[in-house]
């Protein structure tokens, strides 16, 4: 998608004559995403970014900061973690806010087990486990937008959600009461107990993702890119050996040449062959693929056809 005032013909770098009032689609995007930052600044009193160290949060920091500078973002982030974590996502997500200057909220899954608050489920996968710490995150620190890195490229239920989504006083989403958000004037009113869930990248593709990040030459954990790692093979896909219950018997450890396209709890994430060591390289990997990252890689999304959708409805990301 090309914007412009002026002009006919399209150059090589997407921009029509040359003119300085000429937008490429990634100009569009980052636009629109800035404007949904600030509408939420200006209308909400504590909103706070979903922070994982995966790339759409990254990306949505990014813009964040270009959409407040020089001032940093007004608002804190916040990590469910569920343990089971990539270590080099961690290690990241830390350095990230460290750099930055800003707060990092953690939720540990960990401790509500160890509280006794959850359970662990008998497939050793802990993603379903995080509704509750990031809900009662939200009710502790009062939190009354919660940004989100979700696409509606990613999955049908995504697909279903508005920039701005409303969540019930428990947190939960009904997508029948969905408001409208036409010429993006968006809707955060919300009652005492309430808030609003809010997603930037609703537009954006997962290869807009990518060229943003090339664009803007943003670091990301080097598990996107192509590396050799120990894993094996479950349900078809390629999960990475660790202490959260992998591998089981007769399931063996291979070393590969490997990348992952999302990350997420280990247990449920699986990783791609690739040789996609550059950003250049998963932009080519990306547009020839025809599979969504999440319908590839998550195997939290096949317990059924409405899995997502669920969870959503409990109060998931």
């Amino acid at each position: 998608m090309t914007i412009a005032v002026t002009g006919t013909h399209a150059d090589g770098d997407g921009r029509l004559d040359g003119s300085p009032y000429a937008l490429s689609h990634l100009d569009v995007l980052e636009s629109e995403t800035a404007h949904v930052f600030r509408e939420v600044a200006g209308e909400f009193e504590r909103p706070v970014l979903l922070f994982s160290g995966g790339k759409d949060s990254v990306v949505m920091l990014q813009v964040a900061l270009r959409a407040f500078a020089p001032q940093p973002p007004p608002f804190a982030l916040l990590h469910v973690d569920t343990g089971h974590n990539f270590p080099e996502v961690i290690e990241y997500r830390d350095r990230v806010a460290e750099r930055y200057g800003l707060r990092l909220h953690v939720a540990s899954v960990q401790e509500f087990i160890d509280r006794g608050e959850l359970r662990e489920r008998p497939d050793g996968t802990r993603n379903p486990l995080q509704t509750v710490p990031l809900l009662r995150a939200i009710e502790q620190h009062r939190f009354d937008a919660v940004f989100g890195g979700g696409r509606r490229d990613e999955e049908k239920a995504r697909a279903k959600e508005r920039v701005f989504s409303l969540r019930d006083e428990f947190g939960g989403w009904d997508p029948r009461r969905q408001r409208p958000e036409l010429w993006q004037m968006y809707n955060g009113r919300h009652t005492p107990g309430q808030h609003v869930r809010v997603f930037p990248l609703s537009n954006w593709t997962e290869l807009d993702v990518w060229q943003y990040i090339a664009r803007r030459r943003i670091e990301l954990p080097a598990i996107y890119y192509a590396h050799e790692r120990e894993v094996f093979a479950r349900d078809g896909m390629w999960l990475a050996a660790g202490e959260w219950g992998g591998p089981r018997d007769g399931e063996r450890v291979e070393r590969r040449l490997m990348r992952y396209r999302t990350v997420g709890d280990m247990s449920c994430t699986g990783a791609v062959e690739s040789d996609a060591d550059t950003v250049e390289k998963v932009i080519a990997e990306i547009a020839a693929s025809r599979l969504t990252e999440r319908g590839a890689t998550r195997a939290d999304d096949r317990l059924s056809e409405a899995a997502m959708e669920d969870r959503k409805r409990e109060g998931y990301f």
